[in-house]
């Protein structure tokens, strides 16, 4: 008996952790205007949902597996952002304010591969230089680490643009220097 009872609640647990990150995966495609991957997704998201619910419904007086069914839940809300970090979808915005104009930033992050437009500004304590940079998201952190390399001061927002067109990345890039680059700090 006991047995069978701590069956059912791994299968619980496990079709709920199951459900959410395809929930949480249907989520990202949707909002990413990714609409037949996002219905794919929605298709087996469903399924594994009602055979979960229905596992616990037909034993609604085990509370075992109510708790099995709430912690699969917040264990997939984990899983389902793990796995959206891998993904790494779309592109990401980062806005930079460096304090010191004289810093070649613009070139520098070009060297490397990213779409750069750079102004001067001029902030509460004098002359900045501003940058706004677009990249596609898995390379994020890699640009965090160059503009902290070229200014530590760096005043930095990062945003997921909802339209890109036209510019540097239709033109140019679609990740060739910016794939060359991430394979070299992989072999460091």
């Amino acid at each position: 008996m006991l047995e069978s009872s701590l069956v059912m609640v791994t299968i619980i647990l496990v079709v709920n952790i199951v459900y959410v990150s395809l929930l949480t995966g249907r989520m990202i495609f949707t909002l990413k205007g990714k609409k037949y991957i996002a219905a794919s997704i929605g298709i087996f998201e469903i399924t594994v949902y009602v055979v979960g619910l229905g596992l616990v419904l037909d034993n609604l007086g085990e509370i075992q597996n109510v708790i099995a069914y709430a912690l699969g839940f917040g264990i997939g809300v984990i899983v389902g952002m793990k796995i959206e970090e891998k993904l790494a979808i779309g592109y990401i915005t980062v806005n930079v304010i460096s304090s010191n104009p004289d810093i070649p930033f613009t070139r520098k992050l070009r060297a490397k591969g990213y779409g750069v437009t750079s102004w001067y500004a001029y902030g509460m304590d004098g002359d900045r230089l501003a940058l706004q940079v677009l990249t596609p998201r898995r390379y994020e952190l890699m640009l965090y680490e160059a503009i902290k390399e070229i200014d530590p001061k760096a005043f930095i927002i990062a945003y997921e643009p909802r339209q890109i067109h036209g510019g540097f990345w239709v033109k140019k890039v679609k990740g060739s220097r910016l794939q060359r680059e991430e394979e070299k700090v992989q072999s460091e």
